[in-house]
């Protein structure tokens, strides 16, 4: 029996479309996969060229699978502080913080980024699961005055070091006082839109929320091409080798119900509050496992062997099996090659007592694509990967040179 590497994604009325799904498809999507029920491109042909284009230029991308959830009503703060691990009174109006929601065990139910827009009115803008059904679930025994609804709002993002001048060009002079993390109402071409000043790249970048997806998306998907011509604009999917270098978590992957805050390392503590007076969902459960320590982390491996690929590209099918004296004790969840490290890297799930940089363990590459078992050496490294400190998407968008290119690494492009 033959092994078809690489087999078709039906498109068919069933599965959900982005509000963006025809504007994007034009560029020539070369897959796609299913994210939040949704069909999602994933690449254009070349995840290479499109990760350089993000690093030098600047990027389009469709992400109307990132669904948005509106909590609203009298008691819409008391509620989102309800789902949330972090202190939402920390979280002033106008601005967003990515946020844990986790179950009772403190299990993590989705990360997403959560915009307040008004006093008592939310967006939860979502990774990949059904968070729609459990707040409504919350809040029938909640006994709150709220609202929870997907609303017919819809995102791009729009990133690299020239997506300033692109948006410049779009809103005006007013987007270069969009601080990072922060968001704000405009309109383009008569179509109301909320803009934030963040992304799933670690670069500098923007996502355009368009009101009204579904009448006006394709529409203000053109008016963003046509801005961006003058830039270089490209299309792309999610840069995957991007948010790896980045330590970027992909919900379904790095982390799942499974996962708990404290396991994921790299400063993500301070995303669970535990000293604020409100309650959460998970409170109790955290309260312990911090108490108790991990026994678990989430590490940055170095991995040798044959080029790993780029992740959304079909590549790695499964996850990786990683061994430590002939015992498997843990997982790589995400693997790529680094064109700027000439290495391959990924985030691996493991046993605490493996977990310390520097320590050697060996993964079994085989693992992604069947081939049989194929164990290569790795070893622990401090994540993120590039820019620990996330200097670059915090830059003073006003002072870039957006004309000077940053590819670095002993392998140009490739």
């Amino acid at each position: 029996m033959s092994v078809n590497q690489h087999p078709r994604v039906l498109l068919y009325p069933r599965i959900r479309k982005s509000p963006f799904f025809y504007a994007s498809r034009r560029h020539g999507v070369a897959m796609y996969s299913v994210y939040n029920h949704t069909y999602h491109p994933r690449h254009y042909g070349d995840p290479i060229a499109e990760y350089w284009a993000l690093l030098e230029g600047v990027t389009l991308w469709d992400v109307g699978v990132e669904r948005q959830i509106e909590i609203s009503g009298p008691d819409a703060f008391d509620f989102t502080n309800l789902l949330i691990t972090r202190d939402l009174s920390k979280c002033a109006v106008g601005q967003c913080k990515y946020v844990f929601l986790t179950d009772q065990h403190g299990g993590i139910l989705n990360d997403p980024i959560l915009l307040r827009l008004e006093e008592n009115r939310f967006w939860l803008s979502l990774a990949d699961s059904d968070i729609l059904l459990w707040a409504r679930g919350v809040a029938t025994h909640a006994g709150m005055d709220v609202s929870i609804e997907e609303i017919d709002v819809g995102p791009v993002q729009v990133q690299g070091p020239k997506s300033y001048a692109v948006m410049r060009d779009l809103l005006g002079d007013a987007v270069a006082d969009i601080r990072y993390y922060y968001l704000h109402d405009f309109q383009i071409d008569g179509i109301d839109v909320t803009v934030s000043r963040t992304g799933y790249t670690g670069e500098i970048g923007y996502e355009i929320y368009v009101h009204e997806a579904s009448k006006n998306a394709v529409r203000l998907w053109e008016k963003v091409w046509e801005a961006g011509q003058a830039h270089g604009l490209q299309v792309i999917g999610p840069c995957h080798i991007r948010r790896i270098e980045g330590g970027m978590l992909a919900h379904g992957a790095d982390i799942t119900v499974d996962t708990n805050p404290f396991e994921i390392g790299m400063g993500y503590d301070w995303m669970v509050d535990l000293d604020q007076e409100a309650d959460f969902i998970g409170k109790q459960a955290l309260t312990r496992i911090k108490a108790e320590g991990p026994r678990r982390k989430l590490v940055g491996l170095e991995i040798d062997g044959p080029d790993l690929g780029t992740y959304n590209d079909g590549s790695m099918i499964d996850v990786l099996p990683v061994h430590a004296g002939g015992t498997r004790i843990g997982e790589v969840t995400s693997a790529c090659r680094s064109p700027r490290l000439a290495k391959n890297i990924g985030l691996a799930m493991v046993s605490v007592e493996h977990s310390e940089v520097g320590t050697a363990l060996q993964v079994d590459v085989g693992a992604r694509d069947d081939s049989g078992s194929d164990l290569v050496s790795a070893v622990v490294v401090a994540k993120p990967f590039i820019d620990p400190t996330k200097e670059q998407p915090k830059s003073d968008v006003t002072a870039l040179d957006a004309s000077a290119p940053r590819r670095t690494g002993p392998v140009a492009g490739g």
